[in-house]
């Protein structure tokens, strides 16, 4: 088995996933949030 070495694993893909993985949950919070206050408005 190779030994690992630590810092050379590349980590590109991953650090993609995590930005779009993040910007879907940013936008979904923003989306919920903003179907919440309309609820808020109009169905009272």
């Amino acid at each position: 088995m190779a030994e690992h070495k630590h810092g050379e694993m590349n980590t590109e893909t991953q650090e993609k996933t995590f930005e779009g993985f993040m910007r879907f949950t940013t936008w979904s919070v923003i989306v919920i949030l903003a179907i919440i206050v309309l609820m808020a408005l109009f169905i009272t």
